[in-house]
C-alpha cells in the first residue's frame, strides 16, 4: 500500500496504480479525452495533466504511475489554464454544429465546463463513409486522441483504423485505405463506444437516446458477456458493453447491435391456436385449457411417455428449471431435453465419464495466464467473438496456438500450426498427438503417477496409431501431428477450447475423450491457463441442460437413481420410473407413432435439426405440437397447433449459465408487449390447469431459483443477493458465512468423486457418410459471424445488410474445375435432399471440402444433412455430409 496526498488530502495507492485511477477513485473530476480503462494509456491530449510536488512541470496522470510521498495537486490555476489552452487547440478547427446536435459527447460536455467554442472547418478535408449500416464515420469530428485505433489493435485486434500522414495533416482513416465494408471491420463497435467526439457512430441508437439503463447479459452465444441495455418509452433503444471479468468492456457485433427483433413487427403478442391452414387468435384461457385438455387426453390415452417436453437455452435457468419439473411431476414422463442434444451434449458425456463433471474446467480469466492455445473445431472470432479477441490478443503478446480445423479460420492465420484435419478424423488426428507424446517422452510423468491410471494399457493400444501411420487417413502430414503434440505438451500451462467441429460427428463423445487424454497425459488440468473447455453455443445451454433438461438427470447432472430420494421430498410427489427419452428419440418416437405431443419453447426443432426430411415426417406424425417463442418459427409455421407467445430476454428476470459455469442475472429492461409472457409464468399457469397448483406457484423468478439452491448443493450458495455483485462460478456450495468463493477451476486436487482419472482407449470408426463418385464433396455446416442459429433475431435488423444470405464456401481449384465463378448460384445435393446457395470461391476451404452456414429458414440448408448421430450421445452429424455441386 502507497500513501501520497490529493489537493493536501491523504490517500492511499496500490503499487502499480496510475495516477489518473487514483485521482477518479478518489472523485476528483479529472478531464481526459485520450484515456481508456481498456487500453494502455498514451497521454497524448494533455487534458489529465496535474502538477507534482518536486516535478519541474505538469505530468499527465493517465500515464504517471503513483509513488510513495507523492503530492498531488490537481486543479491550481495554472493547471485549469493548461487544460483550457488545450482543449482550445483541439476545438480550433472543429464543426461547432456537432457540438449544438450532440451536446451529451464528452468532448462537447469539456467544451461546455471550459467555456470553449469550436471553432468551424477543419484543416482538411476528412474522411467520411456512409458504407456500414452499423457505423457511421464523419472524421471532421476528430480530435486525434487514436482511441479508435488503439481500442481496434488492442482488444478486438482487427487492425481496422490507422494514423495517416504527419504534422497538421494528421488523420485517422481505414488502414486499406477503402471503405469501412472493405476494411476487414467485424462491426463490434468498441471504436464507436470509445470515441469521445462521435467521429466514429452507431448508426441505430445511441446512448443519449436511452432515459433508463438496466445491466443484463447477453442472449446470443455461450460466453455470458454483461450488458447496459438502454431504452426509452417501453423499447430498447442501445446496448453498451459492461467492464466484467467476461468480456473487459467489449460486445460482439450480434450483442452490441442486433436487438431489433425484440420490436419487430411480426412479434407475435397474442395466445394463437390452430384453425385449418391458420391460426385464431385467443385469450390466453382458451388457449391454456386448450393445451391442458390436450395434454390429459394424450395422457390419459397412450400414457404419459407418450408427450415429450423440450427445454430452451434461450430461456433462464428458473424456467428450465420448472420446465422438467413440469415433465417429471404434471406430466409424469422424463421425457424431457433441451438443444445441449445437438451440440454439446457429447462434451459434458465425455467430461463427465473421465472427470467427473459435464462443464468446462477453467474460466475465461484463465486465458491471459495461457501459455499454448489448442483450439479444436472451434472458430471462435466467429462464434464466440469476445474469447476469439481475448485468445487473439493473448497470442499476439506472446501465447503459442494451435488450431485443428479443416478450414483455415481466421484465428489459424496467428497460428504457429494449423492441422487442417478431414472431416470426422478428430479421433484419429488425437490418438495420433497422445501417440507421439508418449513415444518421445513429453508425459508429465509426475501428474500421471499422482492422478491418472491406465498408462501402460494406452500406450499399447496406442501403437497403431502414431503419426506416420494415420497420417493419410486424417489429412494431416505427420510431422505436423507431432510437432503440434510437442508444442502442446512442453508449453504448460496450455488451455484447450473446442466447439462443435468436435462434438457433431459420430464419435463426437469419443473425440472429446480423445482431446482429455491429451490434458491427462501432459498435466494440463487443475491447474490456472489449462484444462478441456466445451465453447457452448448458446446464452444458456449450459443452464438448461444443467436445471434437469436431460432425460437421465435431474437438476444439477445429478443422477434420478441417486437423487431421487431427495427431489420427491422437496417435490412432493414422485418420479416417473421410466427412462426418458432424448430429443432424438422423441422423433423416432414420434415417427413410429409413440410418441404424440411435443411442447417446445425458445426452440426452433424443424429447422434446427439435421436430415430436414425425416423431422418432418416425424413432426407430421404428432397430434399436438406446443411452441413457445417471440416469432412464428418454422416448426410453428409448418407443425404447430398450439402457439404460446413469450417474453424476449429484455422483458423477463433470472439467471443464465454462461460456458464457464458462471451464473449471471438477467433482467428485465422494457415490459414484455401485449400479452406476450415469461417462460415461468406460461408454465406455471399451465401446471395449474393441469390439477398441480402446489409447487408450481412462485411468485417470481428469484423464489424458483431459491428451490434450485436447495435440490442442487452446488449451487445452493449463488443466492440473488450474492450474484447483485459478484460473478461466481459453480460450484458454490453453501457456508455458514455465505462466502464461499466459487469455483472457477475444477480437478485442482482431485477429480469429482474420485482421485484418479483413467485414459480412454478410443477406437476410431469412420462415419458411414463417405464421398463417391456421385457425391464427391465432403459439406461442413456451422455458424457465422453476423448470424445467429434459424436467424430469429439477427435477420429482423441491420445485420442482414452485413451478410444477407448463407453462402457455399469453395475451394478455387474446384471452381475452376465445375466451370463455377464467385456468386454463382448453384445446387448442392446429398443423398437426403437438396438446396440453393450462392458461391463463394475462397481460400479457406481445402480441395473437395466445402462450408456453409445455416442460418436462413428459406434456403433451409438442414435438407442436406444426414440421419448419423453420434454413437454415444446421439447428437447428429452436422458435419459431415457427402454432397454434390452444379449450377442452379
Amino acid at each position: 500500500m502507497l500513501h501520497l496526498t490529493i489537493d493536501g488530502v491523504p490517500h492511499t495507492a496500490q503499487a502499480g496504480d496510475t495516477l489518473l485511477h487514483v485521482l477518479l477513485a478518489a472523485r476528483r473530476d479529472i478531464p481526459h479525452l485520450c484515456h481508456d480503462d481498456r487500453v494502455r494509456p498514451s497521454g497524448g491530449c494533455r487534458m489529465c495533466v496535474v502538477e507534482i510536488e518536486g516535478e519541474p512541470r505538469p505530468v499527465s496522470s493517465c500515464t504517471t504511475i503513483v509513488t510513495e510521498g507523492m503530492a498531488v495537486r490537481t486543479a491550481t490555476p495554472a493547471i485549469e489554464a493548461l487544460r483550457h489552452t488545450n482543449l482550445s487547440l483541439l476545438a480550433a478547427r472543429y464543426p461547432a454544429e456537432a457540438v449544438a446536435a450532440e451536446p451529451e459527447r464528452p468532448f462537447h460536455r469539456l467544451l461546455a465546463r471550459y467555456g470553449v467554442a469550436a471553432g468551424g472547418a477543419p484543416w482538411l478535408e476528412r474522411y467520411a463513409d456512409d458504407s456500414h449500416p452499423r457505423l457511421g464515420v464523419a472524421m471532421d469530428r476528430c480530435i486525434s486522441c487514436n482511441r479508435c485505433v488503439r481500442i481496434c489493435d488492442e482488444l478486438q485486434g482487427q487492425f481496422v483504423w490507422q494514423v495517416w500522414q504527419r504534422g497538421e495533416r494528421t488523420h485517422v482513416g481505414s488502414a486499406l485505405g477503402g471503405s469501412l465494408r472493405d476494411s476487414g471491420c467485424v462491426s463490434c463497435g468498441a471504436c464507436a463506444d470509445t470515441c469521445p467526439t462521435g467521429a466514429i457512430f452507431d448508426r441505430g441508437g445511441a446512448p443519449a437516446s436511452a432515459t433508463q439503463w438496466t445491466r443484463s447479459t447477453c442472449v446470443y452465444c455461450g460466453v455470458g458477456c454483461q450488458m447496459d441495455v438502454g431504452s426509452r418509452d417501453g423499447k430498447v433503444v442501445t446496448v453498451r458493453p459492461a467492464q466484467h471479468p467476461v468480456n473487459h468492456g467489449h460486445l460482439c457485433v450480434k450483442g452490441r447491435y442486433a436487438f431489433e427483433y425484440n420490436h419487430a413487427p411480426d412479434r407475435i403478442t397474442t395466445p394463437m391456436l390452430r384453425d385449418g391452414d391458420g391460426w385464431r387468435a385467443v385469450s390466453w384461457d382458451e388457449a391454456l385449457d386448450h393445451t391442458a385438455a390436450a395434454l390429459r387426453r394424450i395422457r390419459d390415452q397412450h400414457g404419459a411417455d407418450a408427450i415429450g417436453v423440450l427445454g430452451s437455452a434461450r430461456a433462464t435457468n428458473e424456467e428450465n428449471y420448472l420446465v422438467q419439473k413440469f415433465a417429471r411431476m404434471v406430466i409424469g414422463t422424463n421425457n424431457v431435453d433441451c438443444c445441449a442434444r445437438v451440440c454439446h451434449t457429447p462434451s459434458a458425456k465425455a467430461l463427465k465419464a473421465m472427470l467427473g463433471t459435464g462443464a468446462a474446467t477453467n474460466g475465461f480469466d484463465d486465458i491471459e495466464q495461457a501459455h499454448c492455445f489448442l483450439l479444436c473445431g472451434c472458430n471462435p472470432t466467429e462464434n464466440h467473438p469476445i474469447v476469439g479477441a481475448r485468445i487473439k490478443q493473448a497470442v499476439l503478446k506472446g501465447a503459442a496456438l494451435i488450431v485443428v480445423d479443416p478450414r483455415r479460420t481466421e484465428l489459424a492465420e496467428y497460428a504457429q500450426i494449423h492441422l487442417a484435419v478431414r472431416p470426422g478424423a478428430n479421433v484419429l488426428l488425437f490418438n495420433a498427438m497422445a501417440a507421439a507424446i508418449i513415444e518421445e517422452g513429453l508425459v508429465n510423468a509426475g501428474f500421471v503417477a499422482r492422478r491418472v491410471d491406465g498408462l501402460d494399457d494406452f500406450a499399447a493400444f496406442l501403437r497403431a496409431y502414431a503419426p506416420e501411420a494415420v497420417s493419410a487417413q486424417c489429412g494431416v502430414d505427420a510431422a505436423d501431428i507431432r510437432a503440434a503434440a510437442r508444442l502442446y505438451a512442453s508449453s504448460a500451462p496450455a488451455m484447450c477450447f473446442h466447439g462443435l467441429g468436435m462434438t457433431e460427428h459420430t464419435q463426437g463423445t469419443e473425440g472429446v475423450m480423445a482431446l482429455i487424454n491429451l490434458a491427462l497425459l501432459t498435466g494440463n488440468l487443475g491447474r490456472a491457463g489449462s484444462g478441456i473447455n466445451p465453447l457452448r453455443g448458446q446464452n444458456n445451454v449450459q443452464g438448461s441442460a444443467q436445471m434437469g433438461c436431460e432425460p437421465a438427470t435431474l437438476t444439477g447432472s445429478q443422477p434420478i437413481a441417486q437423487a431421487r430420494t431427495v427431489f420427491e421430498s422437496i417435490w412432493g410427489g414422485t418420479l416417473p420410473t421410466t427412462d426418458g427419452l432424448d430429443l432424438m428419440q422423441m422423433l423416432d418416437g414420434a415417427a413410429a407413432g409413440k410418441v404424440k405431443a411435443l411442447w417446445a419453447f425458445g426452440y426452433d426443432v424443424y429447422m434446427s435439426l439435421a436430415n430436414q426430411h425425416a423431422s418432418a415426417q416425424a413432426l407430421g406424425q404428432l397430434d399436438c405440437v406446443i411452441v413457445q417463442d417471440l416469432f412464428l418459427n418454422e416448426t410453428a409455421r409448418a407443425f404447430g397447433t398450439v402457439f404460446f407467445p413469450a417474453a424476449s430476454v429484455f422483458e423477463r428476470d433470472g439467471t443464465f449459465m454462461n460456458s464457464d459455469r458462471r451464473v449471471q442475472r438477467v433482467r428485465a429492461a422494457v415490459p414484455p408487449p401485449g400479452d406476450a409472457r415469461p417462460d415461468w409464468w406460461i408454465i406455471q399457469q399451465l401446471a395449474q390447469r393441469m390439477g398441480h397448483g402446489q409447487g408450481f406457484s412462485f411468485d417470481g423468478p428469484q423464489a424458483i431459483w431459491d428451490e434450485v439452491r436447495v435440490v442442487w448443493p452446488a449451487g445452493s450458495g449463488l443466492s440473488y443477493r450474492r450474484l447483485e455483485s459478484e460473478s461466481l462460478h459453480w460450484p458454490c456450495p453453501q457456508r455458514d458465512d455465505d462466502a464461499h468463493p466459487g469455483t472457477p477451476i475444477l480437478h485442482g486436487d482431485s477429480f469429482a468423486g474420485a482421485t484418479r482419472a483413467r485414459l480412454a482407449q478410443i477406437p476410431y470408426v469412420a462415419t458411414p457418410e463417405q464421398c463417391d463418385p456421385d457425391y464427391p464433396f465432403t459439406l461442413v455446416t456451422g455458424r457465422g459471424l453476423y448470424h445467429f442459429n434459424a436467424g430469429t433475431m439477427t435477420y429482423r435488423g441491420a445485420n442482414a445488410q452485413l451478410e444477407a444470405s448463407d453462402l457455399l464456401d469453395m475451394a478455387p481449384a474446384d471452381a475452376t474445375r465445375l466451370g463455377l465463378t464467385d456468386g454463382t448460384r448453384v445446387r448442392v445435393r446429398s443423398r437426403y435432399g437438396e438446396v440453393e446457395l450462392p458461391l463463394r470461391i475462397s481460400p479457406r476451404v481445402k480441395p473437395g471440402e466445402l462450408f456453409t452456414t445455416f442460418h436462413r429458414p428459406d434456403l433451409h440448408v438442414n435438407r442436406l444433412t444426414s440421419p448419423h448421430r453420434d454413437r454415444l450421445a446421439h447428437t447428429p452429424e452436422y458435419k459431415v455430409t457427402a454432397v454434390c455441386v452444379t449450377p442452379a
